[in-house]
C-alpha cells in the first residue's frame, strides 16, 4: 500500500508540472515588429540602435555592463543612433529602453569582442 501511494504521489507530480508548463501563455510569437534593431552583434568599435518610428519620442538608452554598472545613457534618443565602443571592454551588455516615466520598454543585450 505504501509503495502504492509513493508511485502515485509521483504520477500526480508529473501530472501537474507537465500541465503547468503546457497552459504557460506565449509571449514571444515571433510575428510583432520589434522595438529596436541592434547592429552589429557582436560589436567591435560601433553599435548601431535602429528604432522602428513611433517609438524614439522621449525614449533614454541606457547600458549597463555584466556587473551592473552603468556605461552610457544618452535621453533623446533618435531613430538610428549609433554609439562608440572604444570605452567600453571587451563582454556582454545590457540594454534598456527607458521611457520619460522611468518604465523600460524594451531590454536587451549585445557583445563586443575587441
Amino acid at each position: 500500500m505504501r509503495k502504492f501511494l509513493t508511485i502515485l504521489s509521483v504520477i500526480l507530480l508529473i501530472a501537474t508540472q507537465s500541465l503547468a508548463q503546457s497552459t504557460r501563455p506565449v509571449t514571444n510569437t515571433g510575428n510583432e515588429d520589434p522595438i529596436v534593431k541592434i547592429y552589429p552583434n557582436p560589436a567591435t568599435s560601433y553599435i548601431t540602435f535602429d528604432l522602428q518610428k513611433g517609438f524614439e519620442k522621449g525614449l533614454t538608452i541606457q547600458i549597463y555592463s555584466f556587473l551592473g554598472k552603468k556605461m552610457y545613457e544618452s535621453p533623446g534618443l533618435t531613430l538610428k543612433q549609433s554609439i562608440d565602443l572604444s570605452d567600453f571592454n571587451r563582454g556582454i551588455y545590457m540594454y534598456h529602453l527607458v521611457d520619460a516615466t522611468g518604465k523600460v520598454v524594451k531590454s536587451g543585450k549585445f557583445q563586443v569582442s575587441k
